[in-house]
Protein backbone atom coordinates (compact mmCIF):
# COMPACT_ATOMS: atom_id res chain seq x y z
CA UNK A 1 0.00 0.00 0.00
CA UNK A 2 1.66 3.29 -1.06
CA UNK A 3 1.96 5.72 1.86
CA UNK A 4 3.05 9.31 1.29
CA UNK A 5 5.89 10.00 3.73
CA UNK A 6 7.10 13.38 2.44
CA UNK A 7 6.08 15.93 -0.18
CA UNK A 8 7.99 18.86 -1.67
CA UNK A 9 5.88 21.52 -3.43
CA UNK A 10 7.29 24.38 -5.50
CA UNK A 11 5.25 27.22 -7.06
CA UNK A 12 1.96 25.33 -7.01
CA UNK A 13 -1.08 27.61 -6.70
CA UNK A 14 -0.45 29.77 -3.59
CA UNK A 15 2.32 27.50 -2.24
CA UNK A 16 5.79 28.90 -2.97
CA UNK A 17 7.96 26.21 -1.41
CA UNK A 18 7.00 23.64 1.20
CA UNK A 19 8.44 20.37 2.45
CA UNK A 20 6.15 18.35 4.71
CA UNK A 21 6.32 14.93 6.39
CA UNK A 22 3.11 13.05 7.09
CA UNK A 23 1.64 10.42 9.39
CA UNK A 24 1.01 7.06 7.69
CA UNK A 25 -2.47 7.10 9.19
CA UNK A 26 -4.49 10.34 9.54
CA UNK A 27 -3.32 13.86 8.63
CA UNK A 28 -5.45 16.87 9.54
CA UNK A 29 -5.02 20.27 7.89
CA UNK A 30 -6.80 23.30 9.35
CA UNK A 31 -6.92 26.98 8.41
CA UNK A 32 -9.24 29.65 7.13
CA UNK A 33 -10.79 29.41 3.69
CA UNK A 34 -8.47 30.44 0.86
CA UNK A 35 -5.25 29.81 2.81
CA UNK A 36 -4.12 26.66 0.96
CA UNK A 37 -5.70 23.58 2.60
CA UNK A 38 -7.31 22.39 -0.63
CA UNK A 39 -4.18 23.25 -2.64
CA UNK A 40 -2.15 20.81 -0.55
CA UNK A 41 -4.66 18.03 -1.20
CA UNK A 42 -4.68 18.89 -4.90
CA UNK A 43 -0.87 18.62 -4.99
CA UNK A 44 -1.16 15.11 -3.51
CA UNK A 45 -3.85 14.26 -6.07
CA UNK A 46 -1.58 15.55 -8.87
CA UNK A 47 1.16 13.14 -7.84
CA UNK A 48 -1.25 10.25 -8.36
CA UNK A 49 -3.26 11.37 -11.40
CA UNK A 50 -0.81 13.83 -13.10
CA UNK A 51 -3.58 16.42 -13.22
CA UNK A 52 -5.63 18.59 -10.92
CA UNK A 53 -8.79 17.38 -9.23
CA UNK A 54 -10.30 20.81 -9.90
CA UNK A 55 -8.67 22.78 -12.72
CA UNK A 56 -9.45 21.84 -16.31
CA UNK A 57 -5.98 22.95 -17.40
CA UNK A 58 -2.51 22.79 -15.84
CA UNK A 59 -2.01 26.51 -16.54
CA UNK A 60 -4.40 27.40 -13.70
CA UNK A 61 -2.08 25.74 -11.17
CA UNK A 62 1.01 27.93 -11.57
CA UNK A 63 1.72 30.24 -8.66
CA UNK A 64 1.10 33.84 -9.73
CA UNK A 65 4.04 35.21 -11.71
CA UNK A 66 5.68 31.83 -12.38
CA UNK A 67 5.79 29.69 -15.51
CA UNK A 68 6.31 26.21 -14.03
CA UNK A 69 5.64 24.18 -10.92
CA UNK A 70 7.06 20.96 -9.53
CA UNK A 71 5.90 18.33 -7.06
CA UNK A 72 7.85 15.47 -5.52
CA UNK A 73 6.67 12.78 -3.13
CA UNK A 74 8.48 10.03 -1.28
CA UNK A 75 6.20 7.01 -0.85
CA UNK A 76 6.62 3.81 1.12
CA UNK A 77 5.43 1.18 -1.33
CA UNK A 78 3.79 -2.20 -0.69
CA UNK A 79 7.21 -3.91 -0.58
CA UNK A 80 8.24 -1.54 2.28
CA UNK A 81 10.79 0.11 0.00
CA UNK A 82 10.62 3.83 -0.73
CA UNK A 83 10.11 5.37 -4.16
CA UNK A 84 10.31 9.00 -5.15
CA UNK A 85 7.85 10.33 -7.69
CA UNK A 86 8.42 13.73 -9.28
CA UNK A 87 6.25 15.80 -11.60
CA UNK A 88 7.20 19.02 -13.39
CA UNK A 89 4.92 21.11 -15.62
CA UNK A 90 5.85 24.23 -17.59
CA UNK A 91 3.75 26.94 -19.19
CA UNK A 92 4.85 25.60 -22.61
CA UNK A 93 2.81 22.48 -21.97
CA UNK A 94 5.70 20.19 -21.05
CA UNK A 95 4.79 17.57 -18.47
CA UNK A 96 7.45 15.24 -17.09
CA UNK A 97 6.80 12.45 -14.60
CA UNK A 98 9.61 10.42 -13.06
CA UNK A 99 9.89 7.49 -10.69
CA UNK A 100 13.20 7.26 -8.88
CA UNK A 101 14.66 9.70 -11.44
CA UNK A 102 13.59 7.53 -14.38
CA UNK A 103 11.06 9.14 -16.74
CA UNK A 104 7.95 7.25 -17.77
CA UNK A 105 7.84 6.58 -21.54
CA UNK A 106 4.23 7.80 -21.38
CA UNK A 107 2.67 9.92 -18.63
CA UNK A 108 -0.40 7.67 -18.69
CA UNK A 109 1.73 4.71 -17.50
CA UNK A 110 1.86 6.33 -14.06
CA UNK A 111 -1.93 6.30 -13.61
CA UNK A 112 -2.90 3.61 -11.12
CA UNK A 113 0.52 3.29 -9.49
CA UNK A 114 -0.58 5.50 -6.56
CA UNK A 115 -4.32 4.80 -6.15
CA UNK A 116 -6.29 7.73 -4.75
CA UNK A 117 -9.84 8.86 -3.97
CA UNK A 118 -10.80 12.47 -3.29
CA UNK A 119 -14.00 13.76 -1.69
CA UNK A 120 -14.55 17.53 -1.91
CA UNK A 121 -17.29 20.19 -2.14
CA UNK A 122 -16.62 20.41 -5.88
CA UNK A 123 -18.14 16.92 -6.22
CA UNK A 124 -21.51 18.68 -6.37
CA UNK A 125 -20.79 19.12 -10.09
CA UNK A 126 -21.46 15.39 -10.45
CA UNK A 127 -25.09 16.13 -9.55
CA UNK A 128 -25.62 19.63 -10.88
CA UNK A 129 -23.66 19.77 -14.14
CA UNK A 130 -23.55 17.94 -17.47
CA UNK A 131 -22.83 14.30 -18.22
CA UNK A 132 -19.23 15.24 -18.98
CA UNK A 133 -18.55 15.52 -15.23
CA UNK A 134 -20.02 12.08 -14.56
CA UNK A 135 -18.07 10.53 -17.44
CA UNK A 136 -14.90 12.12 -16.04
CA UNK A 137 -15.64 10.50 -12.68
CA UNK A 138 -16.12 7.04 -14.24
CA UNK A 139 -13.00 7.44 -16.40
CA UNK A 140 -10.86 8.53 -13.43
CA UNK A 141 -11.88 5.44 -11.45
CA UNK A 142 -11.59 2.88 -14.25
CA UNK A 143 -8.35 4.33 -15.64
CA UNK A 144 -6.66 3.73 -12.27
CA UNK A 145 -7.79 0.11 -12.16
CA UNK A 146 -7.75 -0.95 -15.84
CA UNK A 147 -4.96 0.01 -18.25
CA UNK A 148 -6.77 -1.61 -21.19
CA UNK A 149 -9.79 0.60 -20.50
CA UNK A 150 -7.62 3.71 -20.45
CA UNK A 151 -5.83 2.73 -23.67
CA UNK A 152 -9.08 1.93 -25.53
CA UNK A 153 -10.67 5.20 -24.38
CA UNK A 154 -7.64 7.28 -25.43
CA UNK A 155 -7.61 5.67 -28.89
CA UNK A 156 -11.38 6.12 -29.22
CA UNK A 157 -11.12 9.82 -28.35
CA UNK A 158 -8.36 10.35 -30.92
CA UNK A 159 -10.50 8.73 -33.63
CA UNK A 160 -13.49 10.78 -32.52
CA UNK A 161 -11.50 13.98 -32.99
CA UNK A 162 -10.43 12.79 -36.45
CA UNK A 163 -14.02 11.94 -37.35
CA UNK A 164 -15.29 15.34 -36.22
CA UNK A 165 -12.60 17.09 -38.28
CA UNK A 166 -13.73 15.13 -41.35
CA UNK A 167 -17.37 16.05 -40.75
CA UNK A 168 -16.44 19.74 -40.83
CA UNK A 169 -15.05 19.39 -44.37
CA UNK A 170 -17.18 20.30 -47.38
CA UNK A 171 -16.81 16.80 -48.87
CA UNK A 172 -16.70 13.78 -46.58
CA UNK A 173 -14.72 10.71 -47.66
CA UNK A 174 -17.30 8.00 -46.96
CA UNK A 175 -14.83 5.13 -47.36
CA UNK A 176 -12.42 6.59 -44.83
CA UNK A 177 -15.32 7.39 -42.54
CA UNK A 178 -16.45 3.75 -42.60
CA UNK A 179 -12.95 2.60 -41.64
CA UNK A 180 -12.88 5.05 -38.72
CA UNK A 181 -16.37 3.95 -37.64
CA UNK A 182 -15.33 0.29 -37.59
CA UNK A 183 -12.24 1.06 -35.51
CA UNK A 184 -14.25 3.24 -33.11
CA UNK A 185 -16.85 0.50 -32.71
CA UNK A 186 -14.18 -2.08 -31.83
CA UNK A 187 -12.72 0.24 -29.21
CA UNK A 188 -16.12 1.27 -27.82
CA UNK A 189 -17.15 -2.27 -26.92
CA UNK A 190 -14.66 -2.90 -24.06
CA UNK A 191 -15.20 0.63 -22.70
CA UNK A 192 -18.97 0.14 -22.73
CA UNK A 193 -18.70 -3.25 -21.00
CA UNK A 194 -16.32 -1.88 -18.34
CA UNK A 195 -18.60 1.08 -17.59
CA UNK A 196 -21.66 -1.15 -17.38
CA UNK A 197 -19.95 -3.61 -15.04
CA UNK A 198 -18.63 -0.76 -12.88
CA UNK A 199 -22.07 0.80 -12.41
CA UNK A 200 -23.59 -2.58 -11.54
CA UNK A 201 -20.89 -3.07 -8.93
CA UNK A 202 -21.28 0.51 -7.67
CA UNK A 203 -25.06 0.59 -7.15
CA UNK A 204 -25.52 -1.70 -4.13
CA UNK A 205 -22.44 -0.32 -2.36
CA UNK A 206 -23.59 3.30 -2.74
CA UNK A 207 -27.03 2.33 -1.45
CA UNK A 208 -25.53 0.69 1.62
CA UNK A 209 -23.27 3.64 2.40
CA UNK A 210 -26.13 6.08 1.93
CA UNK A 211 -28.24 4.18 4.45
CA UNK A 212 -25.38 4.43 6.94
CA UNK A 213 -24.75 8.14 6.36
CA UNK A 214 -28.37 9.27 6.10
CA UNK A 215 -30.17 6.82 8.35
CA UNK A 216 -31.87 5.18 5.38
CA UNK A 217 -34.77 7.61 5.05
CA UNK A 218 -34.52 7.87 1.24
CA UNK A 219 -34.05 5.33 -1.56
CA UNK A 220 -31.27 6.27 -3.97
CA UNK A 221 -30.21 4.60 -7.22
CA UNK A 222 -27.75 4.89 -10.12
CA UNK A 223 -28.34 3.91 -13.74
CA UNK A 224 -25.95 3.81 -16.69
CA UNK A 225 -27.51 5.70 -19.60
CA UNK A 226 -25.94 4.70 -22.92
CA UNK A 227 -27.01 4.32 -26.55
CA UNK A 228 -24.90 1.18 -26.81
CA UNK A 229 -27.59 -0.74 -24.93
CA UNK A 230 -29.68 -0.44 -28.12
CA UNK A 231 -27.16 -1.22 -30.87
CA UNK A 232 -23.45 -1.52 -31.65
CA UNK A 233 -21.58 1.72 -32.28
CA UNK A 234 -21.05 1.06 -35.99
CA UNK A 235 -24.83 0.64 -36.37
CA UNK A 236 -25.48 3.84 -34.44
CA UNK A 237 -22.94 5.80 -36.49
CA UNK A 238 -24.37 4.49 -39.77
CA UNK A 239 -27.88 5.50 -38.72
CA UNK A 240 -26.82 9.02 -37.70
CA UNK A 241 -24.49 9.86 -40.61
CA UNK A 242 -26.87 12.31 -42.29
CA UNK A 243 -27.49 14.08 -39.00
CA UNK A 244 -23.76 14.12 -38.24
CA UNK A 245 -22.97 15.67 -41.64
CA UNK A 246 -25.62 18.35 -41.15
CA UNK A 247 -24.44 19.23 -37.63
CA UNK A 248 -20.76 18.64 -38.52
CA UNK A 249 -19.97 16.57 -35.43
CA UNK A 250 -20.56 13.02 -34.14
CA UNK A 251 -23.90 12.71 -32.36
CA UNK A 252 -23.67 9.08 -31.20
CA UNK A 253 -21.12 7.23 -29.11
CA UNK A 254 -19.41 6.87 -25.75
CA UNK A 255 -19.10 10.65 -25.48
CA UNK A 256 -22.85 10.79 -24.85
CA UNK A 257 -22.88 8.26 -21.99
CA UNK A 258 -24.24 9.46 -18.66
CA UNK A 259 -25.13 8.33 -15.15
CA UNK A 260 -28.60 8.95 -13.76
CA UNK A 261 -28.65 9.66 -10.00
CA UNK A 262 -32.12 9.32 -8.47
CA UNK A 263 -33.75 9.63 -5.06
CA UNK A 264 -37.14 7.98 -4.56
CA UNK A 265 -37.36 7.70 -8.34
CA UNK A 266 -36.67 11.40 -9.06
CA UNK A 267 -33.43 13.16 -10.14
CA UNK A 268 -31.38 14.00 -7.06
CA UNK A 269 -30.44 17.40 -8.48
CA UNK A 270 -34.13 18.39 -8.39
CA UNK A 271 -35.52 16.72 -5.29
CA UNK A 272 -32.50 16.34 -2.99
CA UNK A 273 -31.61 18.92 -0.33
CA UNK A 274 -28.02 20.11 0.00
CA UNK A 275 -27.47 17.67 2.86
CA UNK A 276 -29.01 14.79 0.93
CA UNK A 277 -26.93 15.55 -2.15
CA UNK A 278 -23.77 15.78 -0.05
CA UNK A 279 -24.61 12.49 1.69
CA UNK A 280 -25.13 10.84 -1.70
CA UNK A 281 -21.84 12.17 -3.09
CA UNK A 282 -19.89 11.08 -0.02
CA UNK A 283 -21.52 7.63 -0.36
CA UNK A 284 -20.58 7.55 -4.05
CA UNK A 285 -16.93 8.33 -3.34
CA UNK A 286 -16.72 5.86 -0.44
CA UNK A 287 -18.19 3.18 -2.72
CA UNK A 288 -15.46 4.05 -5.24
CA UNK A 289 -12.95 3.63 -2.43
CA UNK A 290 -14.31 0.20 -1.51
CA UNK A 291 -14.27 -1.01 -5.13
CA UNK A 292 -10.68 0.20 -5.63
CA UNK A 293 -9.58 -1.38 -2.34
CA UNK A 294 -11.02 -4.73 -3.45
CA UNK A 295 -9.38 -4.44 -6.87
CA UNK A 296 -5.91 -3.53 -5.55
CA UNK A 297 -5.95 -5.65 -2.41
CA UNK A 298 -5.07 -2.61 -0.29
CA UNK A 299 -6.63 0.72 0.62
CA UNK A 300 -6.02 3.67 -1.73
CA UNK A 301 -5.12 7.05 -0.29
CA UNK A 302 -8.20 9.01 0.81
CA UNK A 303 -8.44 12.82 0.61
CA UNK A 304 -11.36 14.38 2.49
CA UNK A 305 -11.62 18.09 1.69
CA UNK A 306 -14.13 19.96 3.89
CA UNK A 307 -16.16 16.75 3.96
CA UNK A 308 -18.06 17.80 7.09
CA UNK A 309 -19.53 20.85 5.39
CA UNK A 310 -23.34 20.60 5.01
CA UNK A 311 -23.50 17.34 6.98
CA UNK A 312 -25.12 17.44 10.43
CA UNK A 313 -23.27 15.97 13.41
CA UNK A 314 -25.27 12.73 13.26
CA UNK A 315 -24.19 12.13 9.68
CA UNK A 316 -20.60 13.12 10.51
CA UNK A 317 -20.61 10.54 13.33
CA UNK A 318 -21.93 7.85 10.97
CA UNK A 319 -19.29 8.73 8.37
CA UNK A 320 -16.40 8.52 10.83
CA UNK A 321 -17.67 5.22 12.20
CA UNK A 322 -17.43 3.86 8.67
CA UNK A 323 -13.85 5.13 8.45
CA UNK A 324 -12.92 3.55 11.77
CA UNK A 325 -14.42 0.16 10.98
CA UNK A 326 -13.31 -0.50 7.41
CA UNK A 327 -9.51 -0.77 7.56
CA UNK A 328 -8.86 2.51 5.78
CA UNK A 329 -5.33 3.46 4.77
CA UNK A 330 -3.65 6.87 4.82
CA UNK A 331 -6.16 9.71 5.13
CA UNK A 332 -5.87 13.48 4.67
CA UNK A 333 -8.64 15.64 6.14
CA UNK A 334 -9.14 19.41 5.84
CA UNK A 335 -11.52 21.51 7.90
CA UNK A 336 -11.66 25.19 8.79
CA UNK A 337 -12.91 24.19 12.27
CA UNK A 338 -9.82 22.83 14.02
CA UNK A 339 -11.66 22.08 17.27
CA UNK A 340 -14.35 20.07 15.51
CA UNK A 341 -11.81 18.12 13.48
CA UNK A 342 -9.56 17.29 16.43
CA UNK A 343 -12.55 16.27 18.53
CA UNK A 344 -13.54 13.74 15.87
CA UNK A 345 -10.08 12.49 14.86
CA UNK A 346 -8.68 12.14 18.39
CA UNK A 347 -11.42 9.61 19.09
CA UNK A 348 -10.60 7.77 15.89
CA UNK A 349 -6.85 7.11 16.20
CA UNK A 350 -3.78 7.98 18.24
CA UNK A 351 -1.58 7.99 15.12
CA UNK A 352 -2.34 11.36 13.57
CA UNK A 353 -0.62 14.58 12.57
CA UNK A 354 -2.01 18.12 12.65
CA UNK A 355 -1.05 20.99 10.36
CA UNK A 356 -2.12 24.62 10.19
CA UNK A 357 -1.90 26.76 7.08
CA UNK A 358 -1.79 30.47 6.39
CA UNK A 359 -1.17 32.05 2.97
CA UNK A 360 0.23 28.83 1.54
CA UNK A 361 2.60 28.14 4.42
CA UNK A 362 2.07 25.00 6.51
CA UNK A 363 3.16 24.33 10.08
CA UNK A 364 2.95 21.04 11.94
CA UNK A 365 1.42 21.51 15.40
Amino acid sequence: MPVLEKIVISDFRNIQLQELEFSPNVNCISGNNGEGKTNLLDAIYYLSMTKSAFASSDKFCFRYGTDEFSLAGTYRMENSLSSRFALKITSKGEKKVRRDDKPYPKVSEHIGVLPIVMVSPSDISLVSESGEERRRFVNAVLSQMDREYMSALQQYNRLLMQRNRMLKEMTVDRDLLEVIDMRMSALAEPVYKARKAFVEQLRPIVKEYYKTVSGGSEEIDIEYDTELDKASLDQLLAASIDKDKALRYTTSGLQRDDLQFTMNGHPIRRCGSQGQQKSFLVSLKFAQYEIMKKKYGFAPMLLLDDVFDKLDMGRISNLLQMVASNDFGQIFITDSNKVRMSGIVDGLTQDRAYFETSEGTFRRI
